[in-house]
């Protein structure tokens, strides 16, 4: 008999957003058996066990998105949108631990920077995300960690270039019941007056809690080179305006995970992948390559290290723009350019050509044991994150 551990992504009804992640021990008799996932895709509010042909399963509630345990995050939501929002639902699914509070912006801008610095200082939270219109006022809470996403910085010119004059219609229900409004010529300018405050409080220790996401499709607005002149925390996301439930998980979720480290002040192990385990003949990502790698973000500090040939000089921009295309904004500011890999201080290195003087666990890849990057995932998930 042995133990055998199972995650379980859950849906939660037609809306197929994440609500919890459980970990299932399996107590086993057999030593080969096969389980279709696909029947046991439920969602589950408290302890339960599940049938199955070979017997009952006990899952009980072991999140694994335990960051920010405890602490209270504040979402501030775009224009005509509101606290109601899905994007707001999503953040607390994967974050159960923490207090998610999205409030409903008044649509007169001065106005919502009131309500917003009345709330930053009554609820004091750990953590502002802004998006779009949010993420121009999420700029301006200074004093706050802060993530802007896809922030207007533009909005008044914004509203006229998106043809947003006239009545619009919140798309999402409101607390106080409107659902309706009228965008005048006049609200147009406040916006604009507005806008003109932002970057007006970036000093140095500012510049260390802001984070900046853009979409690289996003065909709304564009001002990322406009927050990289204040702030050096300027990052690409593959992605669009709107946030959907993929760039929570994979953008969003990894920056909301350093935020939460740097003010927890925790050390996590560190991993380092060579680029020589990292592309198929093709020059695509191997298999399971983002499997294995969101594993490990979990438990894990992970650093992409490639060689700097001194005679090809075009060799270290393709590695930046293969990862920023295939892996994206989780490994910004997470590669490092070296001939001499050995010296690394980590405490795994995975790399096809390990040398005996390696600092850490050297991990083979390509080798009997580790062929693949399952087998890499399985190794890392018997050591559960040390």
């Amino acid at each position: 008999m042995f133990y055998l551990s199972i995650k379980i992504l859950c849906l939660c009804g037609s809306s197929k957003h994440f609500t919890n992640l459980f970990h299932i021990k399996l107590l086993v008799r057999q030593s080969v058996f096969a389980i279709d996932l696909s029947t046991i895709i439920y969602c589950v509010d408290k302890d339960t066990k599940i049938q199955f042909p070979f017997g009952i399963i006990s899952i009980c509630r072991n999140f694994a998105f335990t960051m920010f345990e405890g602490k209270k995050l504040m979402y501030v939501h775009g224009f005509m949108s509101a606290g109601s929002t899905h994007t707001a639902q999503i953040l607390r699914d994967m974050m159960p631990g923490a207090t998610v509070i999205a409030p409903d912006l008044p649509i007169h801008p001065e106005e919502a920077m009131d309500l917003l610095h009345r709330m930053v200082d009554t609820e004091k939270p750990d953590l502002v995300i802004g998006t779009s219109m949010g993420g121009m006022y999420t700029e301006m809470l200074y004093g706050v960690d802060r993530i802007c996403v896809n922030p207007a910085f533009q909005m008044g010119d914004t509203i006229l270039q998106n043809n947003m004059l006239g009545k619009q219609t919140y798309q999402n229900p409101r607390a106080d019941g409107v659902q309706e409004v009228i965008v005048t010529k006049a609200l147009q300018k406040e916006y604009k007056e507005m806008t003109t405050h932002c970057f007006s409080g970036v000093t140095d220790e500012e510049r260390k809690r802001v984070y900046g996401l853009f979409g690289d499709e996003d065909p709304v607005v564009h001002t990322y080179d406009m927050f990289l002149e204040h702030y050096p925390q300027a990052i690409h996301f593959h992605g669009e305006h709107r946030l959907n439930d993929k760039v929570l998980f994979h953008y969003i979720l990894p920056v909301i995970r350093w935020i939460d480290d740097r003010q927890e002040e925790r050390e996590r192990p560190t991993v380092f992948i060579h680029w020589d385990t990292l592309t198929d003949d093709y020059g695509k990502p191997k298999s399971s390559l983002h499997k294995a790698y969101e594993s490990l973000l979990e438990n894990y500090n992970v650093y992409f290290v490639a060689p700097a040939p001194t005679n090809d000089h075009e060799f270290v921009p393709k590695v930046q723009t293969w990862i920023e295309q295939y892996i994206s904004a989780p490994a910004w500011n997470h590669i490092i350019f070296t001939n001499q890999p050995q010296l690394l201080y980590g405490d795994y290195f995975i790399s096809t050509s390990l040398s005996d003087n390696s600092l850490g666990t050297g991990i083979a890849f390509g080798s009997d044991e580790f062929k693949t990057w399952e087998e890499v995932i399985t190794f890392f998930e018997r050591l559960g994150g040390q």
